[in-house]
């Protein structure tokens, strides 16, 4: 008999959109059994009608980073075990041996690899130059020896599938829901005001600083970059705060999902800078496919893989991150050439319907529960 399904994540907050939006709600709408998203945020359980799911929260733990990593881990183990669901599916590498404590009390596991954990170890700041590849090797072979252990592995690109064994591996790929970010009734292209949109976390290596560079290059002041995201960490807020181009940036802070299509719907183009960090070479950003599916051309780090998606769609213009100039002559082109902007717009919708949805996504991850469900 089947009890259940539990995502279980201590990181994540309980409105994560690939877990809660996405994953969670398309195998609630599959299955008739009781699936559950454990969370530990002290903000109590909740019982999400319109997506047939329960939230439990098992308590913050106070103490930080550290208390969540042991003390919180701990506790979230224990609740899932008490639970005994048919199968525990967890999203945080900081997890896994609570994963392997599962797995050994009888219960199946799956891990979702959301990033390249070794790959994004690499270009931490804070790690000593010289631990880096030391840790990143050793965080390789943890999830090396958990894969084989584990009944399944779910991840979010192609490139960190490789990773994995095969056989017990599936990509489910962090694509935008049709109609999610598409208003009812969207402001005309050619009447949208000359602003551009970025939305998502607000960091250093995702182009924070040469964004802000950038407006102060582009010759129409009439330019705005609508932010929606949150700084991290708190210290880089002042220092782009700082930048001349500051006055040209629009910030809205964290944003709602209807907030999000809002903004989308009022600008003229979406920018995703990344650095070309080693885990962001191969990284499939939601952002760039949210700005497809809600029609806007895109102005994107000239990375090979992300050409590959750009060119292939005839999206939008690609550009090297770390060149303030050569954003703001990216921004004046689009601005300069509405129709043919706009045309790139419609080819990224375009493609978003064919290939790059949800919809597509969450039919491989029914089917992959299928399989787990009946072994």
């Amino acid at each position: 008999m089947n009890k259940g399904i539990i995502y279980f994540t201590t990181v994540h907050p309980r409105t994560d959109t690939r877990i809660r939006v996405k994953q969670v709600a398309s195998l609630a709408g599959a299955f008739h059994e009781r699936v559950a998203l454990y969370v530990q945020d002290g903000k109590g359980n909740e019982r999400d009608e319109a997506r047939g799911i329960e939230v439990v929260d098992t308590g913050l733990p106070s103490g930080g980073r550290l208390a969540r990593m042991t003390k919180g881990a701990w506790r979230m183990y224990r609740a899932v075990r008490r639970a005994r669901p048919s199968v525990a599916h967890f999203h945080d590498p900081e997890l896994i041996p609570m994963g392997m404590f599962l797995k050994v009390s009888g219960i199946k596991v799956v891990y979702d690899v959301h990033e390249d954990v070794p790959r994004q170890i690499l270009g931490k700041h804070w790690i000593s130059p010289w631990l880096r590849r030391p840790v990143a090797a050793l965080v390789e072979g943890v999830e090396w020896v958990a894969a084989r252990v584990f009944d399944g592995v779910v991840t979010a690109t192609p490139t960190i599938s490789a990773r994995f064994p095969a056989q017990k591996t599936v990509t489910v790929q962090n694509f935008p829901i049709l109609g999610e970010l598409v208003l009812p009734e969207p402001t005309p292209f050619a009447e949208r005001p000359p602003h551009v949109a970025y939305v998502g976390g607000v960091t250093a290596a995702r182009g924070a600083v040469q964004m802000v560079q950038a407006l102060e290059r582009v010759k129409n002041d009439q330019v705005r970059l609508q932010l929606g995201g949150t700084f991290t960490p708190v210290g880089l807020e002042d220092e782009v705060k700082a930048l001349s181009g500051w006055s040209r940036v629009i910030p809205h802070g964290w944003v709602d999902r209807k907030t999000v299509a809002n903004l989308l719907g009022n600008v003229r183009a979406g920018l995703v800078l990344f650095h070309p960090a080693p885990n962001h070479m191969d990284a499939q950003p939601t952002k760039m496919f949210e700005y497809m599916a809600a029609g806007l051309p895109v102005i994107a780090s000239d990375f090979p893989l992300w050409r590959k998606i750009i060119d292939g769609a005839g999206c939008g213009l690609l550009v090297d991150p770390l060149e303030p100039q050569a954003i703001a002559d990216a921004i004046e082109w689009l601005l300069e050439h509405p129709e043919e902007a706009e045309a790139m717009g419609r080819r990224g919708r375009e493609a978003v319907e064919s290939t790059y949805n949800w919809e597509r996504e969450s039919e491989t991850l029914v089917n992959f529960y299928k399989q787990l469900l009946v072994k």
